[in-house]
């Protein structure tokens, strides 16, 4: 039933590599991120103009970044 590449072993094995790389700790973030990314495919691909506002962190990183920039040169 369960033949090919997504057998329950197959996913148990990468499950637990992932758990080993990135650890407890960043699974829920992981998670998060890749709910997200999904989450800005799906509006790209409904968008007609191709234009995707930013995410406000992302914003506000790059606003820190230049901040960081402008101190540095300082």
């Amino acid at each position: 039933m369960f033949s090919g590449m997504f057998s329950p072993m197959h996913l148990i094995v990468v499950l637990v590599i992932v758990l080993i790389i990135f650890g407890p700790g960043k699974l829920p973030e992981l998670g998060n991120s890749l709910g997200k990314s999904i989450k800005n495919f799906k509006k790209a691909m409904d968008d007609p103009d191709g234009k995707i506002d930013a995410d406000p962190l992302v914003k506000k990183v790059e606003s820190e970044s230049e901040v960081k920039k402008i101190d540095d040169i300082k």
